[in-house]
């Protein structure tokens, strides 16, 4: 046969068949009948029982001529569709999974699936990464000659987000607290809440916050000391001073220097009636004025002084008349000269009266700041009389 009409299949003259064990053809047992398909060349057609013949073969010798078994293959071939492959079950990750039959064994390559993991290099003195007396070197002693013993490191923990950092400062701690106090604000407002549980709520509150007020203005009514009101001796308003207070400043009246000097005592009255306990003065400081010049000629203080309530007592007050002018030609002091002269220079035995104004200072227990209360008196006697050789 010419070179040019040679086939170029090597299995067409008995050469070398392909081999992929998947796809060689088997020889069937006798009696079996060949699978119809497309084995054979379709090149010379089917005889009347459907078989191919090849011309080359005419006794009925299926021939590998033009078929898929000249070929090599590069994988398994998928089976034909409508064919009896798949109704069996298939899988292609069969190698991979230990679940199914594997495929690879048709070349002796296959396992039961197992694979051993390598033990790791034992520890030796003098490896790089390591010292002795570390956590791994302590590891890798104890795997010589026993079993690995793996070292557990403790994971590091999760970062703080910028919130949570926040969260952990003063301000926002500060600002959590107001919103808290907001919150039950609001909730107390709407009656949802109480301030100690569920009694103080705001209707309670209210009505207890009412009931408090009245027991406190009844306390207070009884309770808070009232200021009371002041009267004079009008028969004498001023007297002599008793002992001891009229040993301790003598009488003294001079006209260079223009001064004088002498003790007093005023009976004074007081009315308690609108005070339901006690009133206590811490101390009442009287001030007598002239009552034409307005100058200050007389003080005196009673110190701690308690009165009864509901009562008209009775109290004196020393005075101590001190006045200091620049001549005898001074009106206050005239005055008070005038006043206090023996009786037997006046005609009559009648000494011309003096005229004053009295202000009381009382720090009084129970009220604060100082209280003030005034009298005058435009006929008054003086408390001392001066001998007939008196300036």
């Amino acid at each position: 046969m010419d070179n040019d009409r040679k086939s170029t299949v090597s299995s067409f003259y008995g050469g070398r068949r392909s081999g992929d064990a998947l796809n060689t053809d088997f020889h069937l047992p006798p009696g079996a009948a060949r699978p119809r398909g497309d084995s054979t060349s379709s090149f010379y057609g089917l005889d009347g029982a459907g078989n191919r013949y090849s011309r080359a073969d005419p006794f009925d010798t299926p021939t590998a001529g033009y078929n898929q078994g000249s070929y090599v293959a590069p994988g398994r071939t998928e089976p034909v569709k409508g064919g009896g492959d798949e109704e069996a079950a298939w899988d292609v990750y069969a190698d991979f999974n230990n679940a199914g039959p594997r495929y690879s064994t048709a070349f002796g390559m296959g396992d039961n699936g197992y694979r051993q993991v390598p033990s790791p290099t034992p520890y030796s003195p003098g490896s790089a990464g390591f010292t002795k007396g570390s956590a791994a070197s302590v590891a890798g002693e104890q795997t010589l000659g026993g079993n690995v013993e793996m070292v557990t490191v403790p994971a590091l923990g999760p970062e703080w987000k910028a919130e949570e950092l926040r969260g952990m400062s003063k301000k926002a701690k500060r600002e959590d607290k107001i919103e808290n106090l907001s919150t039950k604000w609001k909730k107390w407002t709407r009656g949802e809440t109480g301030l100690c549980g569920s009694y103080f709520t705001r209707r309670f509150t209210a009505w207890f916050a009412f009931g408090l007020c009245v027991a406190v203005a009844l306390i207070l009514a009884f309770t808070i000391p009232r200021v009371p009101s002041f009267s004079l001796n009008q028969a004498e308003p001023l007297s002599p001073a008793t002992n001891p207070f009229n040993k301790t400043i003598p009488a003294e009246f001079s006209r260079s220097p223009a001064n004088f000097s002498f003790p007093g005592l005023m009976q004074l009255q007081a009315d308690t009636g609108s005070n339901y306990l006690p009133l206590t003065f811490k101390n009442i400081h009287g001030t007598v004025f002239d009552l034409t010049t307005e100058r200050p000629v007389a003080t005196g203080d009673t110190g701690h002084l308690t009165l009864p309530a509901h009562s008209l007592p009775v109290f004196n007050l020393n005075l101590n008349f001190t006045y200091a002018a620049v001549n005898d030609s001074d009106a206050t002091w005239n005055n008070w000269y005038n006043a206090c002269r023996n009786k037997a220079i006046y005609t009559n035995n009648e000494r011309p009266a003096v005229q004053f104004r009295l202000v009381l200072d009382m720090n009084i227990v129970g009220l604060i700041g100082t209280k003030s209360a005034s009298t005058q008196v435009n006929d008054a006697a003086c408390p001392i009389e001066l001998p007939l050789n008196s300036v």
